[in-house]
């Protein structure tokens, strides 16, 4: 097997996203969509060239000829969605975040150990060229000593409608999940340590998910000021900050170049000149960890999704 068949579990967005990027992976193929809504799945098959439709999920988990699913379901819907397809034999991306809380992370990672088939969390910036070449720009000491990680991802919600997903308390609503998720995965690039200290001031919308948060994160040697928002659009920039220089990340969710300061100068500027939308190296690499028989990423562990939940559990008893 060279190429893995994929099977997407959901109809929406971000489906659509994986469907346009994945001719640019070249490991990988769509062969069926399920949606519990038989009118989008066939919509999305019409628009994506996908040859088979399911009106069930179950359906599609038991389809033989499906390597991998993608699940692009509400957060909510994750764990139930992601154990199902683990159970029915299939290697699982799911789309971040991975589930809803710690305790539903150690849930769905046992059972990917006890199945035996690959789980990765859908976390797509990790694998973005721009991203890993400011990891490496840090880890060769090029900023010199990490003082502060400064990010933040928002765009405006509105009006509110307690019935869209992104409120949708019983989907998991609220901006720390929905859009806090990078931020917060971004400092974790660089900052993995457990933070010593975290500060939250948050505003609630009327149905009391969260609208629009800041967290400030203390480590032994340095700060995260971490920021997301459905009142706003925020800059959607994020920073690195040495000792020696910093590099700054134009909206870094989706980021296709970093730049590399020292004081007011630019030194270095790398652009990543892609023509697809940027899912296709996570793609790529979830194909390239099947092929190669891993059980996960290497670049967006376990550990590391476990430790993303468990903070964005300390922020949310905050905020």
């Amino acid at each position: 097997m060279n190429k893995i068949r994929w099977g997407i579990v959901g109809a929406g967005r971000i489906a659509g996203s994986f469907a346009h990027d994945m001719p640019f992976a070249g490991n990988g193929e769509i062969v069926a969509i399920a949606s519990r809504t038989p009118e989008k799945a066939a919509a999305f098959a019409r628009r994506h060239g996908v040859g088979r439709t399911y009106g069930s999920y179950e359906a599609l988990f038991a389809d033989p000829a499906i390597d991998a699913v993608y699940i692009a379901t509400p957060h909510a819907q994750h764990l139930a969605n992601a154990s199902a397809a683990l159970r029915a034999g299939k290697a699982v991306l799911c789309e971040k975040p991975l589930t809803l809380n710690a305790a539903e992370c150690r849930e769905l990672m046992r059972v990917a150990e006890e199945t035996g088939n690959y789980l990765m969390e859908g976390m797509w910036t990790y694998f973005l060229p721009a991203i890993r070449q400011a990891v490496r720009w840090v880890n060769e000491g090029r900023i010199g000593r990490l003082r502060s990680v400064q990010a933040d991802f928002g765009y405006p919600q509105l009006p509110f409608d307690p019935q869209r997903r992104e409120y949708d308390a019983k989907l998991g609503g609220g901006c720390l999940l929905e859009m806090g998720v990078y931020p917060i995965a971004f400092s974790l690039l660089f900052q993995p340590a457990a933070p010593l200290k975290i500060q939250v001031t948050s505003h609630r919308a009327p149905n009391g998910v969260e609208d629009d948060l800041v967290a400030v994160l203390e480590f032994a040697e340095s700060t995260a000021t971490l920021a997301s928002s459905f009142r706003c659009k925020l800059r959607n920039w994020a920073y690195v900050i040495g000792e020696e220089g910093y590099i700054a990340i134009p909206d870094f969710w989706r980021a296709s170049e970093a730049m590399h300061y020292r004081l007011d100068e630019c030194v270095e500027h790398f652009r990543d000149g892609r023509t697809s939308l940027g899912f296709a190296y996570e793609i790529s690499a979830a194909g390239e960890d099947m092929l190669a028989g891993r059980k996960q990423s290497e670049v967006m562990t376990h550990p590391c999704s476990l430790k993303l939940q468990e903070h964005m559990d300390w922020i949310r008893r905050l905020a």
